[in-house]
């Protein structure tokens, strides 16, 4: 994965898909979770309507490594097995990337993030495909594993990335916002996102915990998320209603609103639509 993906072509390929989904040339349903033990085991499944190539993503709610499997659906054939824990955040990173160029101001260039983990590279990772941000702060609450971060991101992406001593430091006045945690309970305060900013929350969003404020979400002109139907699989304890929001791959072809002034706050509420992970790992098949 590290050595045969870029993000260039991991963004490309996630635009292909949320475009299909919105034509309906993409099948993708909510996710399914098999109780085994424990732990749940989940099932992300994706299809091309035309019959070209079909799979899914299979990974267990403690962690380790995932499974994504892409078949040839005229053959049968079984195409590529990717495991590790590289392409589910890559992807979620691509998306996320998708999400800022299309619905962050043009003149943004200042990003905030909160979250030194995976997620919260492969976000920068893919964004700097779209974006170049002239500086990046960082927050997280382990220091050690900031300064890993932030050292990373300037040697690996490129990036102008700095250290933030608080949440609120990292976010206020920041042109776009980016919370990657594991946090259930919120990381920063709605008063300090400014009228105008981009936000992409990707932890969670329930009304038992969330990483971000029930009065942000209110505060939203704008909440698109990249699947409806994940979202209302959620059901009522989630804090983003399906109903109010908008697909990604709506607003990508036109069809729905995105932004529309430039002191609109929006917000992308990240899920990750299904099938997504096939069509990236479909791109590596021709390289392997």
């Amino acid at each position: 994965m590290r050595a045969r993906l870029d993000a260039g072509t991991a963004v490309a390929a996630v635009r292909r898909a949320l475009l299909a989904h919105h034509r309906r040339e993409l099948s993708a349903p909510a996710r399914l979770a098999a109780p085994v033990g424990d732990r749940d085991l989940v099932f992300t499944a994706g299809a091309d309507a035309g019959g070209a190539r079909h799979g899914f993503r299979a990974y267990d709610t403690r962690g380790g490594e995932q499974l994504v499997a892409v078949w040839d659906s005229a053959r049968g054939a079984l195409l590529a097995v990717v495991h590790g824990q590289e392409l589910g955040p890559r992807r979620t990173g691509a998306i996320g990337a998708v999400a800022v160029d299309a619905l962050a101001r043009p003149d943004a260039a200042r990003l905030g993030v909160i979250g030194a983990g995976t997620q919260a590279y492969a976000q920068l990772w893919a964004l700097a495909q779209v974006r170049k941000p002239a500086e990046v702060t960082v927050f997280a609450r382990r220091s050690d594993r900031l300064a890993a971060f932030v050292a990373r991101v300037r040697a690996e992406l490129g990036l102008a990335a700095v250290a933030a001593r608080t949440a609120e430091a990292a976010v206020r006045g920041q042109d776009v916002v980016i919370t990657a945690t594991t946090s259930r309970s919120p990381v920063l305060e709605a008063d300090w996102i400014a009228p105008g900013t981009h936000i992409s929350t990707l932890g969670t969003k329930l009304r038992t915990g969330s990483e971000i404020p029930p009065e942000l979400i209110a505060r939203a002109d704008v909440i698109v998320t990249d699947s409806r139907a994940q979202t209302a699989a959620y059901g009522p304890e989630h804090l983003v209603d399906p109903a109010a929001a908008v697909e990604l791959g709506a607003v990508l072809a036109g069809e729905a609103p995105g932004r529309a002034s430039a002191g609109q706050l929006t917000l992308f509420s990240s899920v990750g639509l299904a099938g997504t992970e096939v069509a990236v790992a479909a791109e590596l098949v021709p390289r392997a």
